[in-house]
């Protein structure tokens, strides 16, 4: 049985896999110890130990120790090693949780991550999450390892268990691949026979070494264009996380802004907020904004889009690598809460590259921004509030739910039937299944026919 956080290498196959650093080393050796402790104590089995959330209290209990520093921590009861009810205050919850970015993969696709069956399972069953977004992988049309059609079915197969809103599904466009026009008419074409959301789409994907930029006249402004006319006028970009070098950084938010303002009568919601894992994220400094965070913070003020206008930022993949660094985590949050507001803060994990995304439920429960840093930097401080609006409230209202109106119905729904089926004998794999190694991850790239710009 595995520890509920993994702290070994993996990625969403965006990013190569880190190496190993010897604080992520000596947070797991605490965390084992802390679970042995545990299970002497009480006189759990290790298995029922790990299950619990006092498990989860024992890998965020190990990460203060090590990564804690002014900025943030993990606000743990001190019971909650011990106790399940004390680790259960501050771990657990009854938010709704709308997740914006998972994935699966089709069975026998390569990559295959799960398939239907561990997506319902990992995603609805072991872990809070209430509703989701399936989103495209970055992939060339002919390599899609989950093909628009696939898609389609997973979402039918959850709506037909459920009988309620629970899945959503995105439509990728890459208009730089080949024929602009043909595009254009494919996005017509899918719209009319899928049932979808958004528009999902990664500027630094690259036919012949070349990204786009949304503002391209020749490239991006059509696709927003056509996306206006056929209705659908809510936009998913992948910025930040770059797959590897680029001559030019498409992968830069530094063209949302004006973007955005160009078309205010739609919706942008920036994937990973533009974070980059090599750069260290600070407090906001415009000098030092051609990257990351800042980048797309300083992309929106330029641009003169208001705080609360249509641009979003979604934490997929941030904040799982955020989770194992608290002062960082304090900042990013901290800023873009500043920039945007928590109504413009929208809760992704990227699961089920990471497996379940719970342990990314649990972990935010319990983060909090120091008051030092409050003080200093003029960061809001992490309420219960906040925490709802972006676990789930704030992208409620982007994708047209009702919580008030949907969420006693999904509460009741089959699908939740299952879970409280479930649950007694509740069995987490604390799998992941992102590339853990340059050569799984490089394999992956070159399955999906996609490369950087």
């Amino acid at each position: 049985m595995s520890l509920p956080v993994y702290f070994d290498p993996v990625s969403n196959g965006e990013y190569v896999p880190p190496r190993k650093t010897r604080a992520h080393a000596t947070m797991e050796e605490i965390a084992w110890s802390l679970v042995e402790k545990g299970t002497r104590r009480t006189g759990q089995s290790r298995r029922a130990f790990l299950r619990s959330t006092c498990g989860m209290a024992a890998c965020l209990a190990a990460i203060n120790r090590v990564s804690a520093s002014e900025g943030g921590s993990y606000v743990l009861p001190k019971e909650a090693l011990l106790d399940q009810a004390a680790a259960d205050s501050a771990l657990a919850g009854n938010e709704f949780v709308f997740d914006i970015q998972t994935h699966h993969v089709m069975p026998g696709k390569g990559w295959a991550m799960g398939g239907r069956y561990n997506f319902v399972k990992e995603i609805f069953l072991d872990s809070d999450t209430s509703c989701a977004v399936l989103s495209a992988l970055p992939a060339v049309e002919e390599k899609q390892p989950l093909p628009q059609a696939e898609a389609e079915v997973t979402r039918e197969i959850v709506e037909s268990l459920a009988k309620t809103p629970r899945l959503w599904v995105h439509a990728l466009v890459t208009p730089n691949y080949g024929d602009v026009k043909r595009h254009l008419d494919g996005m017509e074409r899918v719209s009319k026979q899928y049932k979808i959301a958004a528009w999902k789409m990664y500027t630094l994907l690259a036919e012949g070494g070349k990204g786009y930029w949304h503002d391209d006249e020749k490239i991006g402004i059509p696709v927003l264009e056509k996306a206006r006319e056929i209705g659908i006028k809510l936009v998913c970009t992948h910025k930040g996380f770059p797959f590897g070098k680029l001559p030019e950084r498409f992968d830069t938010a530094r063209d949302i802004g004006r973007t955005a303002k160009r078309f205010p009568d739609m919706k942008f919601i920036v994937y990973h907020s533009g974070y980059i894992p090599r750069v260290k994220e600070g407090p906001y400094d415009p000098a030092n904004a051609e990257e990351g965070v800042n980048c797309l913070i300083k992309s929106v003020q330029e641009a003169g889009v208001a705080p609360r206008g249509n641009v979003y930022a979604e934490l997929g993949s941030t904040w799982w690598i955020l989770m194992k660094k608290p002062e960082e985590a304090a900042h990013v949050l901290g800023k873009l809460l500043k920039a945007f507001g928590p109504d413009h803060l929208l809760w992704g994990t990227d699961c089920l590259w990471y497996g379940s995304p719970q342990p990314q439920i649990a972990a935010f429960r319990a983060f909090q921004i120091s008051p030092e840093f409050r003080e200093k930097y003029g960061y809001p401080e992490l309420t219960k509030e906040i925490k709802e609006k972006i676990l789930g409230l704030s992208s409620a209202k982007v994708y047209g739910v009702d919580p008030k109106r949907d969420l006693p119905k999904i509460q009741k729904d089959e699908v939740e039937k299952l879970k409280q089926a479930y649950l007694p004998d509740r069995d987490p794999s604390h799998r992941v299944y992102g590339p853990r190694t340059r050569r799984e991850f490089f394999e992956l790239l070159a399955s999906r026919g996609g490369r950087p710009a």
